[in-house]
């Protein structure tokens, strides 16, 4: 195969970007502005205060995919280089079980933005359960014929669940009210208390930032264009979110605001008119399905990289005729359905809410040891210009994510540490076969 073929079935600049993009913003931004009514406009600047963490997370990202460029799964990757075999393997264990819990709560989310249209969704667990799984394995089979076919999916989605973002953050500056931002502190704690109570759930809207890393060995020029991607996706990202988020601030008054269950809906609605409300439940549908495409991508990309280090069972590294590592999406697809199908058995919702906490966790984990891993790599590839500002960098990034995994209580913490040391013996066991020769 030549070489221009073979950047022809890799993901470039856009498609890289989209990625990013796209894992970032899912339906859950659709609601922030009602979650956060209660706090008030400071809500605004956790917004920025988050943004800026997360710029400092995707630099060290940024930078590590220019020491590492062809170092296919990102994190995983990055903290193996740098803090070994055990360590990367604790953060592909999580990562990869996080990305599971995390889709099938995505799936859920495109169904419930579905039902606005076909409202059989809503009321009938049967339904809801068969649309959830179809779109599940629509995806695995769109994202088992090649990388580029997915990515292509998701630079199209991208587009399509941005475009009501914008229309509502641009559209809404005509419509504002000053008195819709008072009170600023509507929380009745301090300053402090409600940036932190803000910064904390925004934050959630910032996973992904690394997402242009993980498949890095599906990347054409990937020295130049991980880094690239991931700030410029960044950048996308932070601004939807904040003049979006202002603009429906402006619109909505706080009271109305805190019982909105479709806060942008609402505010399409005064600047559009009424039928305004279903073009913005189709970019939620849009919204939830573009993530769900992109981390359905991001399934089989983590643990290939593992299993081609010999530390995931062989079977993970196999690819199929299009190049794609097919069976990691399978079995991730399969966990997928099981947990998505477990949100409509009553006995069983506030176990997969619980999981869904810990899939939090557990991608936050692999941030904070790719923070640390990163003054490593540069101390054993002897980059020592820069040095001081890149421990600066390192110690940004590293305070950032250990304060964000605080954010997400002390439960999960907990069973977070005990769901990583769970993989130990599985690590075990893999470590004993590759070094006994098996």
């Amino acid at each position: 195969m030549s070489a221009s073929s073979s950047e022809k079935n890799k993901l470039g600049l856009w498609t890289s970007t989209s990625l990013v993009v796209g894992n970032m913003i899912g339906a859950g931004v659709f609601l922030m502005p009602a979650a956060m009514a209660s706090y008030g406009s400071i809500g605004l600047l956790g917004w920025v205060f988050s943004a800026i963490g997360s710029y400092f997370l995707a630099k060290v990202f940024s930078n590590l995919s220019k020491l590492l460029p062809h170092a296919t799964g990102g994190p995983y990757a990055y903290t193996r280089n740098g803090l070994g075999d055990f360590a990367g393997f604790l953060v592909a264990w999580g990562y990869y079980l996080a990305v599971s819990c995390a889709n099938a709560a995505i799936t859920i989310s495109f169904v419930s933005a579905l039902s606005t249209f076909f409202p059989v969704l809503a009321s009938s667990a049967v339904t809801a359960i068969t649309t959830g799984l179809c779109t599940i394995w629509l995806l695995t089979y769109i994202n088992t014929r090649g990388v580029v076919t997915g990515g292509k999916v998701q630079l199209v989605t991208t587009i399509l669940k941005v475009t009501p973002l914008i229309l509502v953050a641009i559209g809404g500056l005509f419509f504002i009210q000053a008195k819709n931002f008072s009170p600023f502190n509507g929380s009745g704690t301090t300053i402090y208390g409600a940036l932190t109570a803000t910064a904390t759930m925004t934050m959630f809207a910032f996973i992904g930032i690394e997402s242009a890393t993980v498949p890095a060995g599906s990347v054409a020029n990937p020295e130049k264009t991980i880094p690239r991607a991931t700030l410029l996706g960044l950048l996308i990202a932070t601004l939807v979110y904040i003049l979006s988020s202002f603009s429906v601030i402006g619109i909505i008054p706080a009271e109305a605001l805190k019982h909105s269950v479709t806060p942008f809906a609402d505010a399409a609605v005064v600047i559009y008119g009424s039928n305004a409300r279903y073009w913005v439940s189709a970019g939620i549908a849009i919204a939830a399905f573009g993530s769900l495409n992109g981390w359905t991508l991001l399934q089989g990309q983590m643990p290939f990289a593992i299993a081609s280090d010999k530390l995931f069972p062989a079977a993970f590294a196999r690819k199929n005729k299009k190049g794609v590592p097919y069976v990691g999406i399978l079995v991730s697809s399969v966990m997928v359905s099981l947990f998505m199908s477990m949100n409509y058995t009553k006995g069983l919702v506030e176990q997969f809410r619980f999981l869904l906490l810990l899939s939090l966790l557990s991608i936050l984990i692999p941030y904070l040891l790719s923070a640390a891993s990163y003054l490593i790599i540069r101390v054993k590839q002897k980059q020592v210009d820069g040095l001081t500002g890149a421990v600066i960098l390192a110690i940004l990034a590293f305070g950032y994510a250990l304060w964000t995994i605080a954010g997400t209580g002390k439960e999960a913490v907990y069973y977070g540490f005990l769901l990583l040391m769970g993989g130990i013996p599985f690590y075990v066991w893999l470590a004993y076969k590759k070094n006994s020769g098996d």
